[in-house]
């Protein structure tokens, strides 16, 4: 007995037909929008590489824009056929690709499945990503005169003032680097050369961040230098006053923009997948709704519509033995090709 069998009759089979055509080409949208995705996915990606440490994952975004491209030629093709379905000449020559069709959307949407489980898993990646790699880039921040490192400063201080955060997990990192360039320190003042011979690496540390961590909100001019001495500045304790620096760190605010971004992305996958679920059922309806027809010459005749052939558990049964049969086949190939030893 076939399985979710549904009586069709003109009107039903119209309807369906008009029905799924606007899916289809809905889903051809979405297919758009998710290759657009993986474009603006990409180049964030690029545009954040330097944070990265150049080794960021493109794996998702090339995913999604894979998908997008067989989500814009899947859907059309379907919507052309669902267009089609009620001039019998037409349905005709579509007739003998809908089966393998459908078994190309079954894998699609495994695809799909795939994609949207790596936009959640790879997000751990990510996280890891930019803590290397925004470790690296505040050690090269002032390093404005090496090759390969000679924009580590501008893209670095664009992204504190854009995302509003400082250092890699708070401001504190910035004490524990010299990020001020050797060029710039004046060497013949007792107070620099007494700073750099007490480190026991000869590096320029003090409890200052750069510009870009200043938060213009603040109502007090910024306080970027001499952040942990009170003595420095007046009516100021850096342990109970709330600094005019942005607090939060850049690790955390780059790992909540991408980590958002991946999981809207993967909850537009996972609707895409229902989409495309909703269009295979329907055009398969469609499809033996057609065929079933008493009488193809009359239009106005009933016809029999239905999910699969048989139940699940025979279907399944059937698909089983089908794998068998094939296994079995390739064993009895195999064995046959195996050299026969000289008497």
């Amino acid at each position: 007995m076939p399985f979710m069998p549904v009586k069709f009759n003109l009107q039903k089979r119209v309807k369906l037909a008009q029905g799924l055509w606007m899916i289809y080409w809905l889903s051809v949208i979405v297919g758009i929008i998710l290759f657009s995705l993986g474009i603006f996915f990409k180049i964030e990606l690029r545009k954040r590489s330097e944070m990265m440490d150049n080794n960021e994952s493109h794996l998702v975004p090339n995913l999604l824009i894979l998908v997008g491209l067989l989500a814009c030629g899947l859907n059309a093709f379907g919507g052309k056929v669902c267009h089609d379905s009620l001039d019998p000449i037409k349905f005709a020559k579509w007739k003998p690709m809908l089966k393998p069709f459908l078994l190309v959307c079954c894998g699609f949407n495994a695809l799909l499945l795939l994609t949207a489980l790596l936009c959640f898993l790879m997000q751990f990646a990510v996280y890891l990503t930019l803590a290397e790699g925004l470790k690296n880039s505040i050690k090269f921040y002032k390093d404005t005169d090496t090759p390969g490192r000679c924009f580590m400063k501008r893209t670095l201080d664009m992204t504190q003032i854009e995302f509003r955060c400082c250092g890699n997990n708070n401001f504190r990192d910035w004490f524990e680097v010299q990020w001020i360039s050797n060029r710039y320190l004046d060497m013949s003042n007792e107070l620099v050369k007494d700073r750099v011979l007490s480190n026991v690496e000869g590096k320029y540390l003090m409890d200052s961040v750069p510009f870009s961590c200043c938060n213009p909100g603040s109502p007090r001019p910024c306080i970027q230098h001499h952040l942990t001495n009170n003595s420095a500045h007046y009516d100021y304790d850096h342990r109970i006053e709330e600094l005019n620096i942005w607090t939060r760190g850049c690790r955390e605010a780059l790992f909540y923009y991408f980590s958002s971004m991946m999981n809207s992305i993967g909850v537009l996958i996972i609707a895409t997948i229902i989409l495309e679920s909703v269009d295979m059922a329907g055009l398969k309806y469609l499809t033996t709704a057609l065929e079933t027809m008493d009488d193809p010459e009359n239009p106005e005749c009933e016809s029999d519509g239905w999910l699969l052939e048989k139940g699940v558990k025979d279907t399944f049964g059937d698909l089983l033995s089908k794998l068998k049969t094939l296994g079995n086949s390739n064993q009895v190939v195999e064995g046959e090709d195996l050299p026969v030893a000289p008497n």
